[in-house]
């Protein structure tokens, strides 16, 4: 460690910190505008120097280097007159538009300006004025006369999104920071700019003039698209979700969010709201109050296992619900005596289910998939399916790391890949067998039962002594394995590579709670009906709980039409073809709960606004369908106590999800070729809230899901 000096107090730090490091530790702020833990440093603001004794002159905090006994003062003369010198200089040609600027009021160079800043300019000269840029839906480059040439974004671009989108062209005062020849910025981080910008030069473009920072209060919650689980800040404005960004948690999301988490609000104020629950009647739709709805669903339930038994009754469950709703659904299926439901809507094999009370999931911690030295990635489109999990492999490739990746199409993950075994997605599981023979082959071992006689390649052979080099490795499966007619022998093979390499195996899993689904059984009893069974046809009754059939399933559902009633819960106006009944429940926004994510982590969350209309909590419809029914089990009077009842030991701390965990093949190995692709949603198209964010739907992703009909897997 070395020690430094830092405003008289005694500071240490490891070799190789720069000044602002040891300020940091100390609890000393400096000002700045370039300097991001998360970056590479640029020091070309220049905001944060300091006085360093015996250098001739003041010194970037960010650029220099502590050495043995350094002392350093940020608050002498010297220091101070250097830093309000810097902020005349950035003031010169910045337009003083405060009271229109998008930022005001959670700018940096705002809040400096008032400590470092003058009572009036000294330049008097026109000042510079740069042109707006159209860079896509999501950022606005409306006012980049403000920027401060920072490079925060194009740092970010280059070392996190892993794409340099943006850049700076000329030089000094006609610098600008643009795209190249004009093109849109479509990194599926990209919104993260906009929390790193410090000046708003970029600003939400959605979010752009709807009310100022003052005015919003800022509650935390848990996304519910994919299974990060990121942090949020929602922010509201008089009950509507206005703005949604990260809350940091280096455990999970560290300080970033993907644009789905960002931008997904704009569903929850969008046309497409189901606000009062309706009834179809001789084909058309009318509005009933809970209590009639209620009672048509009840009377048809018991209806249809009077006349033709338990076993017609199915309910299908979207993975992104909480677990709390889960619970519920399974328990009024449990007490109905169906064991018809599931949550694995997208799954083309039903053969690799964890053993009962326990869950398939990442195999260890989200945080450790930045300190990685291996990686083998099969059937997963990574960037677009996981982008805070691409992007933390991405830091670890930065550092060292090797990722290989089994996959059909040419993998665009913004990271440099050791090999590639690219193979149609019916002989993922013969491709995968080569990458066990190389490692067989290599320690001089026998392969697994079902795969003797294959043969290794010089692909597969490049993968293997990857896997058998490093000391901290992954074997991940993506979506597309999950999803997998041979899903059961991917993981299977999956877990003999892993095993022979000293590796973690799991998977990446799709939902916000895949996980928790699995914990609380949100899967056919003996004897029932799985998803795609359930959407061929042949039920009575079937209950959609935040399903839309066709985009969030494998099958399009169409054969549920001929079912003597379909029940849809969802907030939106969905399933208008093919169901009875609508009941309106909350989106998470207006909702409490709680989400199991890829790593096991249970993440509770309250709403943040009221329910829309007559909107209620799916876990409060459910409860009392459950008491309108007579079934024993639904006095619950809030959603904790669900979770602790379905999870004990949660309210005690004792519930440790680590125990219920398990990515232990099951099955034999069937190196046969699959039929059919697996069915994956586009990035844009994974739940019904991203699939009507008007911003996500204009972005380059959302145009090529539409026009290629990506997430309409049938």
């Amino acid at each position: 460690m070395v020690e430094i000096e830092l405003d008289g107090k005694k500071v240490e730090v490891p070799p190789g910190s720069m000044v602002m490091h040891a300020a940091e530790k100390a609890g000393v702020y400096i000002p700045h505008f370039c300097y991001h833990k998360k970056l590479s440093i640029a020091a070309n603001c220049r905001m944060c120097l300091v006085d360093v004794e015996k250098a001739p002159k003041p010194m970037p905090a960010c650029a220099t280097p502590v050495s043995m006994g350094m002392v350093v003062r940020t608050k002498s003369e010297k220091a101070v007159k250097a830093q309000k010198a810097v902020m005349e200089f950035l003031l010169i040609n910045h337009p003083l538009d405060c009271p229109i600027c998008d930022q005001g009021g959670e700018c940096q160079l705002q809040d400096l300006a008032v400590g470092y800043g003058g009572t009036r300019s000294r330049y008097e000269e026109e000042k510079r004025v740069v042109f707006h840029k159209n860079v896509g839906p999501l950022i606005s480059m409306e006012e980049m006369s403000r920027c401060i040439h920072c490079t925060r974004c194009v740092r970010f671009g280059q070392e996190i999104a892993g794409v340099m989108e943006l850049g700076m062209s000329h030089r000094g005062e006609h610098s600008e920071i643009e795209t190249f020849v004009g093109q849109t910025v479509d990194s599926e981080l990209s919104g993260n700019m906009i929390d790193l910008c410090p000046v708003g030069a970029l600003t939400s473009k959605p979010f752009r003039y709807a009310a100022r920072t003052w005015e919003l209060s800022r509650r935390k919650s848990i996304s519910p698209h994919d299974s990060t689980g990121a942090n949020l800040v929602v922010q509201v404005k008089g009950d509507r979700v206005l703005r949604v960004v990260p809350l940091e948690n280096e455990a999970v999301n560290e300080c970033w969010i993907a644009d789905r988490d960002r931008f997904s609000y704009e569903a929850l104020n969008g046309p497409d709201r189901l606000t009062q629950p309706m009834i179809k009647q001789g084909g058309q739709w009318r509005t009933v109050d809970w209590k009639t709805a209620l009672d048509y669903v009840a009377h048809g339930l018991r209806d249809v296992r009077a006349q033709h038994g338990a076993g017609a009754i199915g309910l299908l469950a979207s993975p992104h619900a909480t677990v709390e709703e889960l619970a519920l659904a399974k328990a009024l299926m449990d007490g109905l005596g169906s064991p018809n439901i599931d949550h694995r809507l997208r799954a083309a094999a039903f053969d690799n289910a964890a053993p009962a009370g326990r869950a398939r999931w990442l195999g260890r911690p989200i945080a450790e998939l930045s300190t990685l030295d291996r990686a083998f990635v099969i059937g997963s489109n990574l960037r677009k399916d996981h982008p805070l999990f691409a992007q933390r492999i991405r830091q670890a490739v930065r550092k060292g790391a090797q990722v290989s990746a089994l996959v059909a199409a040419p993998p665009d993950w913004a990271m440099p890949l050791h090999r590639v075994l690219r193979v149609a997605a019916s002989d993922w599981a013969a491709a995968l067998a080569r990458v066990a023979a190389a490692v067989a082959e290599a320690r001089g071992g026998a392969l697994p039962a079902g795969a003797e006689g294959v043969t290794a390649d010089d692909d597969a052979r490049a993968i293997a002594q990857s896997l058998l080099s490093g000391e901290r490795k992954a074997v991940l499966l993506g979506n597309a394995a999950a999803h997998h007619a041979r899903a059961a022998t991917l993981l299977a093979l999956a877990q003999w590579i892993a095993e022979q390499t000293g590796a973690t195996w799991g998977y990446l899993t799709e939902a916000a709670n895949t996980v928790g689904a699995q914990l609380v059984g949100a899967l056919p009893g003996e004897g029932g009906k799985d998803a795609a069974a359930m959407l061929s046809g042949g039920l009575q009754a079937v209950v959609l709980l935040g399903v839309e059939p066709g985009a969030d399933t494998a099958l399009a559902g169409q054969a549920l039409a001929d079912a003597g009633m379909v029940v849809t819960l969802s907030p939106f106006q969905a399933n208008l073809d093919i169901s009875d009944v609508l009941l309106p429940i909350a989106p998470f926004t207006e909702t409490s709960g709680s989400f199991l994510n890829a790593e096991g982590r249970l993440q509770s969350f309250q709403a943040v606004v009221k329910p829309l209309g007559e909107t209620r909590p799916a876990w409060k419809v459910l409860r009392v369908l459950g008491n309108l029914l007579g079934l024993a089990g639904f006095e619950q009077t809030s959603s904790q106590e669900v979770l602790a009842q379905v999870l004990p030991g949660v309210a005690s701390g004792d519930f440790v999800p680590g125990e219920r965990l398990d990515n232990r093949a099951r099955g034999p190995i069937d190196l046969s070729p699959a039929a059919g692709e697996p069915c994956v949603a586009a990035i844009y198209q994974l739940d019904a809230l991203v699939r009507r964010a008007p911003a996500l739907q204009a972005t380059a992703d959302g145009r090529a899901a539409r026009a290629n009909a990506q997430g309409v897997c049938a």
